[in-house]
Formats: C-alpha cells, structure tokens, sequence
C-alpha cells in the first residue's frame, strides 16, 4: 500500500483520510457474515442497552459501560415498543456489536491485526499504537440513528490522549441501503 506524501499532509491538516478499497471484498464478506452470526446467536431476553450519540448519560447504563472486554449488543433508540418488546426483528435493531470483538472473536481478531493495518498504522506515524476497541455499526433502515458529533474521550481514557480511529466501510453506501 503505497501512501504520497500529499495524503499524508492531508491527514495531518484534516485529521483523517480515505483509502478507497483499503479492504478487500472477500475480507468485507467474511466480517459482515461473521456480525450476522453474532447477532443470530445473541439471546436478547432481559436485555435494553440502547447506543445513541445524542443522550449519552441518560442511555448509558451497567451493560454498555461493562463492554470493553466482552461483546455487548446494544439497541437503535427506536427499536422497543412502550412494552419494552421489539418493533421488528433483532437482526433489524441492533445498533452495534462492541467493544472486544478484536479479542474475543477469531473473525475480528485476525482481522484487526493483519499486516495492511499494521502498515497503515506505521505510515500514518501513530507511535505506541494499542488496539483497545472495536465495533461493528449497522445502518438500521427506518430506525437507524443518526451519529452527531460526540467525543469518545468520554469513556477511552488514554495517557497521552491521542486517539485515531479507523473505520472501514464493509458495504458502499447507496441510496438503496
């Protein structure tokens, strides 16, 4: 993977890049039928951990703030009825899948540590990199929230307190999805 010096000016001015096809399809498939599996698997019985950006303490609760070493599910704020039961299926009301999935789950893990990121990491000039969490965010149709602006810093505490994120989009976005 080659990056110019202009991409990483940019980088360092804007504060993020985009690296078209950085992922390969086959890799995308892999991580988006692994979520599936995940999500088919989980019990949500007992379970109303809702993830919004917008209401960050009224929503946090025991669940979510207990999720960085296990693999939590956590609900779209319009996913319940008054009841507390689902509007539709599970697999159409999870917000995301988080926040130990590069540890706990083979799929992600090996993922998370292949030698392209190790190399993007090194590129970009990110000294001391430590993995120290991962989510798979779906886009629920008619539900989904919108993210807002929202600092992270808020529950990853760091020493120094530099914090990149990567993302990787596993499917385009289209106006059909």
């Amino acid at each position: 993977m080659v990056i110019s010096r202009q991409q990483l000016e940019d980088y360092q001015r804007d504060g993020f890049l985009v690296l078209r096809d950085f992922v390969d399809e086959a890799s995308c498939l892999r991580l988006k039928s692994r979520a599936e599996a995940l999500v088919r698997d989980f019990d949500p019985s007992g379970i109303i951990s809702i993830f919004s950006t917008r209401e960050q303490n009224r929503l946090t609760d025991e669940y979510f703030l207990g999720s960085s070493d296990k693999i939590r599910f956590l609900f779209e704020e319009h996913a319940f009825l008054p009841d507390g039961a689902l509007k539709q299926s599970k697999e159409r009301s999870i917000n995301k899948i988080g926040h130990a999935l590069h540890d706990l789950d083979p799929v992600f893990n090996e993922f998370s540590r292949t030698a392209a990121i190790k190399g993007l990491i090194t590129k970009l000039n990110i000294a001391q990199p430590l993995l120290l969490q991962s989510m798979y965010i779906f886009k629920q149709p008619n539900i989904g929230g919108e993210v807002n602006c929202h600092q992270d810093s808020a529950f990853l505490y760091t020493d120094p307190t530099e914090i990149a994120g990567l993302w990787f989009a596993i499917e385009d976005a289209t106006l059909e999805n």
